[in-house]
């Protein structure tokens, strides 16, 4: 899988993270996920459609979720209910924004995101590998997964 394809996912979280929550990310060595479920229990789904397709997975664990939306909201928040899932739709939204302007092939669609929160499993292409993307901040650990294919 082409990095280009994959580092502008990871540059506009760790952009947003940086701008939005004053919080810098660590990001780990890539690795090759074997199924598709994700490693934390919130994730934004993000498609791609046209000549890129697939999707981008950004999970990250409860604890983490519930700083992310009590720092976007200016609010505290002990439990994941509708207004910390919409700041984490935000969230996804601004890295979606941020990953259009370095994303290498703009006649790709990329879809508004969808949050997930719970057990899940992600509707990955079939026989696309998962790169999986590590990284951790000084409150909590997210990954980012992709499994995108480019057509010629």
């Amino acid at each position: 899988m082409d990095v280009r394809y994959i580092n502008p996912f990871v540059d506009a979280v760790k952009n947003v993270f940086d701008t939005m929550l004053d919080l810098a990310v660590e990001v780990g060595a890539p690795t090759i996920k074997k199924n598709p479920v994700p490693d934390f229990e919130v994730s934004s789904i993000i498609g791609l459609s046209g000549p890129v397709s697939g999707c981008v997975a950004i999970s990250l664990s409860k604890e983490l979720a519930l700083i992310m939306a009590g720092a976007m909201l200016d609010e505290t928040f002990k439990e994941l209910d509708d207004d910390c899932t919409d700041a984490l739709g935000e969230f996804a939204n601004m890295v979606i924004g941020n990953a259009k302007s370095e994303f290498p092939d703009q006649n790709a669609a990329i879809s508004p995101p969808s949050v997930i929160v719970g057990k899940h499993k992600v509707a990955y292409p079939s026989k696309l590998p998962i790169v999986s993307i590590p990284c951790k901040t000084v409150n909590g650990q997210l990954v980012i997964d992709v499994a995108i294919k480019i057509e010629k």
